[in-house]
């Protein structure tokens, strides 16, 4: 009788283990994430390889599963939103659906180097992360997509040259339609995929890229890139503040380690993918524009004006104050 009871009451505490496995397994958290990574690159493996570490280290609690191919940056923050995704991998297209105060940090002719940007963008930072949390989103580590350039088929040594070329334009970006407009550039309203056939038809003179886009996009006809570059473009990755806080404080810790790791390996691979792409369009024949330092001096000036003229418009005054008080700050402490 008395074994019979142990028996019973093993039986009972196996099937309460039994249950509380079954319960830990149900708690395992899957969090659905835009992916803009074509199939294959950099980013995609850098994805991939967050999802496999952060699976390993939560012991599987925490899971990424990634919707590959899309492309609407500003739907993809909807459905964040709207709790049909609970995170993103964006440009700061993405950030800026979310606050557009952001694209301080990408002004043209802001930066002179990597280390630059990397300065002031680390510092302003927490105070973004702030400003989306206030929005619904946690603001995660910083990615990056590089610095652009104008990539000509004649050489640009004056404004007038620049203003003279037919670009294509990204119509949907207030920051670089204003740069445009700015300088007095054509632009053409182009999708992505119609670029290299616009340049070879004519119907484009030039275009407005990364070195990576250019190499990757083939497009063809242009021989001269500008220098230096013109601006750069930001990204990031964002998760809803619904889906974070379903995270245990532990794994919380976890996701935030491993992202910010990765993305800084990414934005090391990526630069060196930018280089690289340069020096590769370089042996296509495409060479820098040597534009004569009044130009450069122009080119500075309508910049610094357009940094003022989108305040209260893009950022406030204060946050442009923030950056350039940051950047000044690099510089002191980086004198030749």
């Amino acid at each position: 009788m008395i074994w019979t009871k142990r028996l019973g009451t093993c039986v009972v505490a196996g099937l309460f283990f039994l249950g509380a496995a079954r319960a830990a397994r149900a708690e395992t958290t899957e969090l659905r994430i835009a992916s803009f990574a074509a199939s294959g690159s950099q980013g995609a493996a850098a994805l991939q390889k967050t999802a496999d570490e952060l699976a390993a280290k939560t012991s599987g609690e925490v899971r990424l599963k990634y919707f590959a191919g899309a492309s609407d940056e500003r739907a993809a923050i909807r459905q964040l939103e709207l709790g049909q995704l609970e995170g993103a991998n964006v440009t700061s297209i993405g950030l800026a659906a979310i606050d557009q105060s952001i694209r301080v940090l990408e002004l043209p002719l802001l930066f002179e180097s990597t280390q630059e940007l990397d300065y002031v963008a680390d510092k302003l930072w927490p105070y973004f992360q702030r400003k989306f949390a206030h929005e619904g989103f946690q603001l995660g580590a910083r990615g990056e997509v590089g610095f652009v350039y104008f990539l000509t088929k004649s050489e640009l040594k004056t404004l007038a040259d620049l203003q003279a070329q037919k670009l294509c334009l990204a119509a949907d970006d207030p920051l670089i339609v204003a740069w445009f407009k700015k300088l007095g550039v054509n632009g053409v309203p182009l999708a992505p995929p119609e670029v290299s056939p616009a340049l070879a038809s004519g119907k484009l003179t030039g275009c407005y890229a990364t070195p990576t886009v250019a190499l990757a996009m083939q497009y063809s006809n242009v021989k001269f890139i500008t220098s230096p570059p013109m601006s750069f473009g930001l990204g990031a990755f964002v998760l809803s503040l619904k889906a974070a806080k379903k995270l245990s404080a532990r794994n919380a810790q976890i996701f935030e380690s491993v992202t910010r790791t990765n993305q800084q390996t990414l934005r090391a691979t990526l630069r060196k993918g930018n280089d690289d792409a340069k020096n590769a369009l370089r042996g296509k024949g495409i060479v820098p524009s040597q534009m004569p330092a009044a130009t450069a001096t122009a080119l500075t000036q309508q910049a610094t004006e357009l940094w003022s003229e989108l305040t209260g418009k893009l950022y406030t005054k204060a946050e442009l104050k923030m950056v350039l008080d940051a950047r000044a700050e690099y510089r002191a402490k980086h004198k030749e």
